[in-house]
Order: structure tokens, then C-alpha cells, then sequence
């Protein structure tokens, strides 16, 4: 029970205004004895998901869960995500404490600096992005990785339960119909075929897709020998001095993906040029002796400053002055959001680094 409560307490930290969330909470005792009970006799059956698109940065299909199901969810990677994570690369971001799209900027920028002595000597690099990653991925594959791992049948059953399940059987859409029509029929989760494809949005999704991949990263690093390799969920990079290398590297990739996860690379985002044209990842782009946000970010950001509710300004705000500041030469972007904000009747305090709430607010 107490493993179930502190799933409980992590799932409700940032769901809390949600009708699911709310209507569990209303009688969260009995619910959560009601939620074990199942666990135990293992009658626990994953419930109604809500489907709705995303608009930025661009069209996507996502699923939410709903809340009862997230307990679970965070119940499950609460007892077997450390032990898969403690086999992970240290170059493994997302879904893991302290290593988001910070964590990984950093990382490319210090093995960058590496491999060009701090920008004295040439180097390359070779981006590449997995084809409809979440859609496309293997169940029966992962199922296998998973169970190296999980060897308790209760935790084992149970991840059997979460992977399998099969969220269009029993689903809601909401949002707008035409924007659900607009997502491309290869990257929607409702034209994949039976036991392929994870629903975005679920927590066990992003950890399931970490797990799949460690794969990709246990290869770069012991079969390729790539010292200075990093990879964000399906987007990774590789650094060498020599672009006939990554050439060579990029074709080992190319068939080991198909071979060993029946996944592929996306053509149209595998990139090989000089670092010193700079590298735009992560939101980040690090060009010589620059670490920048992306451009498009600091526009968008703008932009929505400028049209947005404003009871929703001062958050929002806030969170973009945040996350500019992580980019090292990032003033001229702190500058840009804080004039959007000075013009919506905010002020800002000197270091550019935080809003205040009108006072008719």
C-alpha cells in the first residue's frame, strides 16, 4: 500500500486540476484500497483514454491516460525503472531525473568543445532522428527487453498489462475533429498495425521507448567505439574529426535499427556537416563559442506573449525567461521576451530574469 500511495502522491504532484484527478481524490482512500485490490487479484484493467492534437511544434496525436491509470503507471516505473536506469548510458537524457534537454545541451556542448580542443581543429557531426518512432516501435521487441530485467511475475504481468494495452479500444477524442483528420496517417496511432506503436503522452511510454533504445546506445558505445555520442528520445548525435568515419558510422546504424528493433531513420533529418555551422538540438544551438536558444523558440515564445490570455502571462512568462536563461549567451533573447512582456503591461525585474504580477491581476 505504501508503494501505491507515494505512485499516488508522484501522479497528483502536476494533475491535480484534472476532472479524472479530481474525481479520484473525492474519495481517494477508498479508491487507492479499491486500485490494490485489483492489483492483487490481478483484475486491474487499464480504463478510457482522451486522444487530442497538439498544434506546437507541430501536429501530433497525443493520449492521456486516465488518472487511475497514471497511479499505475507511476507505480510500475517507481519499482523497475532504477534498475534499468542504472544501466543506461550517462549520454541517455529524457525521462530521468536531472537529464532533460538542459542535461543533454550540456553534454553535446562539452563533448563538442572536446573534439575541437575548444574550437582550435575541425570536427564533424552526424544528427539523426528515428521514422514515427512511438508509432512504430515493436511491442514483442520491447516485451523482450523488458522481461531481461523483470523477473517478479506480479511486476512482470503488470508491465505486460500497461505495454499491451491498447488505448484506441476504449478512447474519447476531444479537441477539434479537423486537427485529428490533419495528422499524417503514418505518424497517427490509430492506422498502426496490432502490437506496435506506444501512446505519447504516457509516462510508461517514455520510459518504455528509454528502455527500447538503450539498445541504440549500448551499440554506439561498444560496437562503434563513439566517445562522444548523445542521444535525446529518438533524436541522437554522434561527434568524430572524421566525417569518412560517421559516414561509415551512419551506415553500421542504418542496418542495425531494421535488424534489431525493426526501427529505421528518418532520411529526411540525418545530417553531416561541420560543427562549426553550428548544431541546432535539444532547442539549443551551439555554434563556436555560442550556446543560443533556437530562434524559432524565442519567435514563438514572442508571439504568444503577444496574443495570450492574460491570466495566463504571468506563468507563461516566467517559464520563458526560464528557460532562455539556460542557453550561456542568451541576453539578446532575455531582451526580445522581456519587451513582449513590458508591452502586455508587465514589469521585469533588471537581471531579465523574472515578471511580477500587475496589480490588476
Amino acid at each position: 500500500m505504501a508503494d501505491l500511495v507515494q505512485a499516488w502522491l508522484d501522479c497528483r504532484r502536476h494533475k491535480r486540476q484534472s476532472a479524472s484527478a479530481q474525481a479520484f481524490e473525492a474519495d481517494a482512500e477508498r479508491n487507492l484500497c479499491a486500485l490494490r485490490a485489483e492489483l492483487l487479484a490481478g483484475a486491474y484493467r487499464p480504463g478510457r483514454s482522451i486522444c487530442f492534437v497538439v498544434t506546437r511544434p507541430k501536429l501530433r496525436e497525443v493520449w492521456a491516460a486516465d488518472f487511475r491509470d497514471r497511479i499505475v503507471h507511476h507505480l510500475l516505473y517507481n519499482r523497475i525503472g532504477p534498475r534499468f536506469e542504472a544501466g543506461f548510458i550517462h549520454a541517455s537524457c529524457a525521462c530521468i531525473r536531472d537529464r532533460g534537454t538542459l542535461h543533454a545541451a550540456r553534454l553535446l556542448a562539452r563533448d563538442v568543445r572536446s573534439v575541437t580542443q575548444n574550437w582550435s581543429r575541425p570536427a564533424h557531426y552526424l544528427k539523426c532522428d528515428l521514422a514515427n518512432f512511438f508509432v512504430a516501435i515493436d511491442k514483442t521487441t520491447l516485451r523482450a527487453q523488458l522481461a531481461r530485467r523483470v523477473h517478479e511475475p506480479f511486476w512482470l504481468a503488470l508491465t505486460d498489462t500497461v505495454l499491451f494495452h491498447d488505448p484506441r479500444t476504449d478512447h474519447e477524442v476531444r479537441g477539434r475533429a479537423d486537427l485529428l483528420a490533419r495528422v499524417p496517417a503514418h505518424k497517427s496511432l490509430f492506422n498502426a498495425p496490432d502490437d506496435t506503436g506506444l501512446p505519447i503522452g504516457n509516462l510508461s511510454s517514455q520510459f518504455f521507448a528509454n528502455v527500447h533504445l538503450d539498445a541504440l546506445d549500448q551499440y554506439a558505445k561498444h560496437h562503434l567505439k563513439a566517445t562522444r555520442y548523445v542521444r535525446y528520445v529518438d533524436d541522437f548525435i554522434l561527434l568524430h574529426e572524421s566525417p569518412q568515419w560517421l559516414h561509415q558510422a551512419l551506415q553500421r546504424i542504418d542496418d542495425f535499427l531494421p535488424a534489431q528493433l525493426g526501427a529505421r531513420l528518418n532520411p529526411r533529418k540525418t545530417i553531416l556537416q561541420p560543427v562549426a555551422r553550428g548544431i541546432d538540438f535539444v532547442g539549443h544551438v551551439i555554434r563556436p563559442w555560442s550556446h543560443t536558444t533556437r530562434p524559432r523558440t524565442v519567435r514563438t515564445a514572442v508571439r504568444r506573449i503577444e496574443t495570450m490570455k492574460s491570466s495566463e502571462l504571468y506563468a507563461a512568462g516566467n517559464s520563458y525567461l526560464g528557460l532562455v536563461r539556460q542557453a550561456s549567451q542568451s541576453h539578446q533573447d532575455q531582451v526580445a521576451i522581456a519587451r513582449a512582456l513590458l508591452k502586455r503591461g508587465h514589469a521585469v525585474d533588471g537581471g531579465l530574469t523574472k515578471i511580477f504580477r500587475r496589480k490588476d491581476a
